[in-house]
This record gives C-alpha cells, structure tokens and sequence, in this order.
C-alpha cells in the first residue's frame, strides 16, 4: 500500500466537496460488476470505496445495481453520504421485480426506463469522476463511454474482470480524448489521487464549459 506525498495528504472531512466552477457537490460514479460472485476481500475493498468517497464529502452515483456497486453504497451510508442510483427501469415496480435491484439505501433514485445499456450514458455523463470496480461486458461499455468523453477515470486494481485487462486496452486505443486514467489498489489513496486532480489549477475536462463564458454569464446574471 502506498503512503501519500506530503501534498497528497488525505482530506477527512465532513463537508460537502465541491466543484471549484459549477459550486456543484462532486459526484463519483462507481461503476461494475452487478452480479457473479465476488471474494469477500474485494467486497471489503468497494465497501471501503464508498466510505471514503463519504468521508471526502463527494456525492456517490451507481446504476442502483445489485453487486460491487451497492457494497459501495453501503459503504457511503455507513458515513452518512449522499448517494444517487441511475436505474434502467421506468418505476420502482420494474426495478424490484424485472431488475431485481436495490432501492432502499439510495437518497434520490431516477427512473430512466432506458434498459441497461441506455442507463449506461447517463451513469457517465452524471459522474465527474468515474471509478471502475472489477465489471464485465456491460463496466467496459461505461469506460468506454467515459474515456471517449474525456472523464477522469479511477480503476480500482485488485478487483477482477475487466480491471485486470484495462491498462492493455487503454494503451492500444491509441486515441487522445483528453481522459486520465489511475490505477490504484487502495481505494482511500485512488480517491484522494482522483480529487486531487480534478481539483488541480490544470485540470480541465473537454465536457467542461470554457470557465471564461461561465464567469461572463454570472456577470451578466444569467
């Protein structure tokens, strides 16, 4: 396990974490596996996922799945976090009974009625920042979308499925969109690495607005 540098020094902290532009409480989407079996040392580490993300005071997102994604949301409201879930079901009856997901522990749950793979886009486009957790067929589809859209991504190592195949994918896109992708095998040190960046002086996302028309809209009380 890594120990931070000393300007990569963990934040505690209780307050919300906020987007330096938009104000916005900063959303993490954990996105993977939904289902299979998982070894109870990667279930510890996407519980451990979600209780940082909290504890950082960012906002979670999910597909409101079952799997390594909720160990995540449990994790975020063992610390009081705020949690989102992006459902592929029209109402809370076809999230119960044809997807067979949560509902419970989510503070606000949004019916898309877009199936799993149109969930899939407004999972990336809600999220600031990506992590990827172990995930098959339907997690690559997310990183693809995220790195296509120029995202900061995290990936979770240590986790299986696709994570272990990542860094070969990532190196033959060979395709700049303007994404960082880390990897990282603790989750408190992936996301301070994560924030640290997204909150840095030179960091900019292609998805964006140019900071300079924001700053005129504000003025012009837009």
């Amino acid at each position: 396990m890594k120990t931070p540098t000393s300007n990569q020094q963990r934040r505690h902290t209780t307050s919300a974490a906020h987007d330096p532009f938009t104000g916005v409480q900063i959303r993490i989407g954990v996105m993977g596996s939904a289902g299979g079996a998982a070894e109870p040392n990667v279930l510890k580490l996407c519980r451990g996922l979600g209780r940082t993300i909290a504890e950082r005071g960012c906002c979670l997102l999910t597909g409101a799945c079952p799997g390594m994604p909720h160990e995540a949301v449990l994790g975020a409201k063992e610390m009081g976090g705020h949690v989102i879930g992006i459902s592929p079901a029209i109402n809370l009856k076809e999230h119960i009974e044809a997807y067979d997901s949560p509902y419970k522990e989510y503070d606000v749950l949004i019916f898309t009625g877009l199936g799993l793979m149109g969930r899939e886009l407004i999972n990336i486009r809600s999220s600031d920042i990506v992590v990827i957790v172990g995930g098959r067929s339907g997690t690559l589809g997310e990183f693809a979308i995220a790195y296509e859209e120029g995202k900061l991504i995290g990936v979770l190592t240590g986790t299986g499925g696709i994570t272990r195949g990542l860094p070969a994918i990532q190196a033959s896109i060979g395709k700049t969109t303007g994404s960082e992708v880390i990897y990282e095998l603790d989750p408190e040190y992936l996301v301070d690495r994560l924030l640290e960046r997204y909150l840095s002086e030179g960091y900019v996302c292609p998805c964006h607005p140019d900071r300079r028309d924001g700053e005129k809209q504000t003025e012009g009380g837009h």
